[in-house]
């Protein structure tokens, strides 16, 4: 079966720094990260495409940096000077057949 896998989430305090990790399975790979507080909807953080142009949401502009890892088929998220506002849910998507495909996601927890 196809399937995304997230990890790298984490409780980090204000200012510091998680790489987050998405693995796909053999036939797919992932394009972007999003992202879902509660009570919010769930909004883009970054994408990549196949020429490598970086598409990033306007709040994590600057702060991070979204990468794929060929070799391992990984889709990866650098996030430097996190803020408590960047809390949420973590989630991968892919794409296959024109049907959307998400992991479970990981969770991103920035408190002090």
């Amino acid at each position: 079966q196809v399937q995304l896998v997230e990890s790298g989430g984490a409780l980090v305090e204000p200012g510091g720094s998680l790489k987050l990790s998405c693995a796909a399975s053999r036939g797919i790979f992932g394009t972007g990260w999003y992202r879902q507080a509660p009570g919010s909807h769930r909004e883009l953080v970054a994408e990549i495409g196949d020429g490598g142009v970086r598409n990033y949401g306007d709040a994590v502009k600057g702060r991070f940096t979204i990468a794929r890892d060929i070799i391992r088929n990984t889709l990866i998220l650098q996030m430097n000077n996190l803020k408590p506002e960047d809390t949420a849910v973590y989630y991968c998507n892919a794409n296959l057949g024109g049907h959307d495909i998400w992991g479970q996601g990981t969770q991103v927890t920035v408190s002090s």
